[in-house]
Formats: structure tokens, C-alpha cells, sequence
């Protein structure tokens, strides 16, 4: 396994390689916005971030700032050693849709309590993602769910060889 090489952080960037294991949960002010089919379901200034080394941050969004109409719960469940047991909800919007294109906790473990039925959003999935109406490129993989945006650097979980980080 080749060890990766950090990339240094600019003035206002983060290095994902700084970000802890286990990960961390903060809260984040930054304006988070997801659009599909051309309809924003998804628009807040309440998310809820997870900061995990090698990752780039994922953001939770509560419910109350989702239109949950498009949103609907599919049998898919998995499980994350940090986190707990996750749901996902397929997305409809008229005539489009997405399988297991989100995901929550309906249970957390105590330690990530705070994010209970917040919903992540794969952004590889989406017509566009947002923080701060930056446009954010998915995590590399599709098995990830964490967003890039200019202010995060690398180098990522998810790029050819990084399986074993």
C-alpha cells in the first residue's frame, strides 16, 4: 500500500488529512443546498457536518429544511462502525428518479446522536450540490459521500488505491 502525500492547506483551506478518526460531528452555518430535477429539494443554513480523516466533510441536513415529499424510504440499510445502522430514501422528482441516493440515522450511536434523521445526499447522484453556492464535486469512489469544495484538500479516500487508507 502506497502511503499518500498530504497535500499542504492554503490560508482558509482544510486538509482532510488534519481531520480526526474516530470522526467528528460539528455543527455548520455554511448555506448547503442540493437540487434534483431541476427543483431544490434541500436548503439550509442547520447542517450538520462529519469530519473523518482522508474525507472530505459530509453533510446532514434536518428534515425540516428537506422537501421530504420527494424522499422515499427504501429497504437498503448498512452499517458504519462511527455511526450506527443508516436507512436510504430514493429520490422522485416528477419523472425522475434515483435509488438509495440518501441516507440517515434513524438510531445513531450517542456520540452522533444529534444527527438522528438527518439526511446526507450522494452528490455524484444529484443534479448539483452547494455550500456557500459553491458547486461541490463528489467524493471519488461513489461508495463515499462526502463533498469537495475549494476550501478542502486532499488527497481523498476513494481515488484508485485508496482502499486500503
Amino acid at each position: 500500500m502506497v502511503k499518500p502525500q498530504r497535500i499542504d492547506p492554503a490560508p482558509g483551506q482544510e486538509s482532510v488529512w488534519d481531520y480526526p478518526r474516530p470522526p467528528r460531528l460539528e455543527d455548520t452555518n455554511k448555506h448547503i443546498k442540493v437540487i434534483f430535477n431541476d427543483v431544490i429539494i434541500a436548503d439550509t443554513h442547520r447542517a450538520k457536518r462529519v469530519l473523518e480523516t482522508s474525507h472530505p466533510p459530509v453533510y446532514y441536513i434536518p428534515p425540516e429544511d428537506i422537501k421530504m415529499e420527494y424522499l422515499i424510504q427504501t429497504p437498503q440499510s448498512s452499517f458504519c462502525e462511527w455511526k450506527g445502522g443508516a436507512g436510504y430514501y430514493t429520490i422522485r422528482v416528477n419523472d425522475k428518479e434515483v435509488q438509495n441516493a440518501a441516507w440517515f440515522y434513524p438510531n445513531p450511536t450517542p456520540a452522533f446522536a444529534t444527527i438522528k434523521n438527518y439526511v446526507a445526499f450522494y452528490a455524484h447522484l444529484m443534479d448539483a450540490c452547494y455550500v456557500n453556492e459553491e458547486k461541490v464535486q463528489p467524493q471519488p469512489g461513489n461508495f463515499y459521500g462526502g463533498w469537495i469544495t475549494s476550501d478542502i484538500v486532499g488527497p481523498f479516500k476513494g481515488i484508485p488505491g485508496s482502499w486500503g487508507w
